[in-house]
């Protein structure tokens, strides 16, 4: 089990090694940011960006949370965790490329497909995961082989569309300086699938 004394632990050896053989880019870093990717992925544990696209320190803008999902665009009053990180990093940060990635065994997929069930899990879970019920009302009705699978593919799918509603996505998309993607994350095999942007299907990357 780690503890915060392992935080600790771990600062110090990051400072005695990479840290120590990166003191300058962290010195640049300092000044500023310029990525251009943002990362919209899940807050599991087992599925980290920087660590399954080999990335430096300020090469990806990254937001994680519950189910990789994003919801639609609304102007209605309340706390926009999600939307006010979209809009920095396409507005500020002018990034070129934004990804969502899912993973397998999603806890917030689970969620979903228990809410289903007539069985909701968590005071904030169950209503943040409504933003799968129709994707997920869809694969039921087809009764899929494997719902929990087809329900990570679909919820990409759902992010996705749910960007094309922000207005300043859709005007740097149409105009061809921002581009949309997917994919997914097989936590075991340590396997990459890609979304193919013209049929919506997930292949995997070769490695």
């Amino acid at each position: 089990m780690r503890t915060p004394e392992d935080l600790k632990n771990g600062y110090r050896a990051f400072r005695r090694g990479v840290y120590k053989h990166q003191a300058n880019l962290y010195e640049e870093l300092g000044r500023g940011q310029d990525p251009d990717i943002m990362i919209i992925a899940c807050a599991d544990s087992r599925a980290e960006p920087a660590d399954i696209f080999n990335a430096a320190p300020g090469q990806l803008f990254v937001v994680r949370n519950v189910a990789n999902l994003v919801p639609p665009y609304e102007t209605t009053e309340g706390l926009h965790g999600v939307s006010a990180a979209l809009e920095f990093a396409v507005t500020a940060l002018k990034v070129k490329h934004i990804l969502v990635m899912g993973h397998g065994g999603c806890g917030g997929v689970n969620a979903s497909l228990s809410a289903a069930r007539d069985k909701p899990i968590g005071q904030f879970i169950a209503p943040w995961v409504r933003l799968l019920d129709k994707a997920r009302d869809d694969i039921l009705a087809k009764k899929a082989n494997n719902p929990q699978r087809a329900l990570e593919f679909a919820g990409i799918d759902t992010s996705l569309k749910n960007l094309m509603t922000f207005p300043f996505v859709e005007e740097r998309v149409k105009a061809g300086e921002l581009d949309l993607h997917g994919a997914w994350f097989a936590i075991a095999e340590g396997e990459l699938h890609w979304r193919d942007s013209d049929n919506g299907e997930f292949s995997v990357v070769e490695a």
